[in-house]
């Protein structure tokens, strides 16, 4: 037997519980949302609905990578996750009309209280670490 399963379990260990479970809930709610919004009201905002609906299928990625100890596939999860955080927010700033109601990353997740601004830089930092102590 070799190593590599028991470091995979060990990426979801600590710390890396805490950011699962972050993941998860927000893919839940997320997702929620999203269904509900595309479900009744798409053709009001659906640049805004989409990207909720994306954002919770990348949380749902980035979860279930770290649980199964896949890191290069949580490191892309949450890498596109903190460039959609970051291009949204801004985008949502520059231009308001193109989210006439909010996404989970509008103006940088201020309705999800930032968390999801917060969230993938704690996850990048928190997998490249481990990566450095594998």
């Amino acid at each position: 037997m070799s190593a590599e399963p028991e470091a995979r379990r060990r990426l979801a260990d600590g710390f890396g519980r805490l950011i699962v479970l972050v993941y998860i809930v927000f893919a839940v709610s997320a997702g929620a949302r999203a269904g509900y919004q595309v479900a009744t009201k798409f053709s009001h905002a659906p640049l805004s609905f989409t990207l909720s609906a994306v954002a919770a299928a990348i949380y749902l990625v980035a979860a279930v990578a770290i649980i199964r100890g896949a890191a290069r596939t949580a490191l892309a999860a949450v890498g596109v996750e903190l460039v959609g955080v970051v291009a949204v927010g801004a985008l949502s700033f520059a231009d308001p009309d193109w989210f006439p109601e909010p996404s989970v990353w509008s103006h940088f997740g201020s309705g999800y209280g930032y968390v999801p601004l917060v969230l993938p830089v704690a996850g990048l930092l928190y997998l490249l670490k481990r990566r450095r102590e594998g």
